[in-house]
């Protein structure tokens, strides 16, 4: 599975504005760009999501800033989101990866790992977050 190299001092909430913001506490180390998940079994913080678990696979957002453990996080929650220079293509979908704190393709997201939807790509370095989990595996 092939994952979007994300550029992470280039993250941020686009300058078009239309997004929402969330902030939460980081259960792990966080990079900006990460979609990220609240775990449930530890209070809520924030942790990178992953297509591996349903539970881990929902997730809350894409992190708009670096966070240690412990320690505050602000994410995207919907609306558009720079993730890097020329990272993305442009009218494609993406997912939550198999790999903790990756976004992939559709046609990347693994046979048997659950499908969560993050947003469809405007330009090659913006994503419109939408984020919508099935809760399901992917069955292809």
């Amino acid at each position: 599975m092939a994952d979007v190299t994300i550029t992470a001092a280039q993250v941020q909430p686009s300058t078009t504005g239309g997004w929402t913001l969330g902030q939460g506490i980081a259960g792990a180390t966080i990079t900006a760009g990460q979609p990220i998940y609240a775990d449930a079994t530890d209070g809520g913080k924030l942790k990178p999501a992953d297509a591996d678990a349903e539970a881990t696979a929902a997730a809350r957002g894409i992190a708009v800033s670096n966070a240690a453990d412990e320690q505050p996080v602000r994410y995207l929650v919907a609306g558009p989101v720079i993730l890097g220079s020329g990272n993305l293509v442009q009218g494609r979908s993406y997912f939550v990866s198999s790999n903790a704190g990756g976004i992939c393709r559709e046609a990347d997201v693994a046979s048997s790992k659950y499908t969560t939807a993050l947003g469809l790509a405007t330009t090659t370095s913006e994503l419109t977050v939408n984020l919508q989990s099935s809760g399901v595996t992917n069955s292809a």
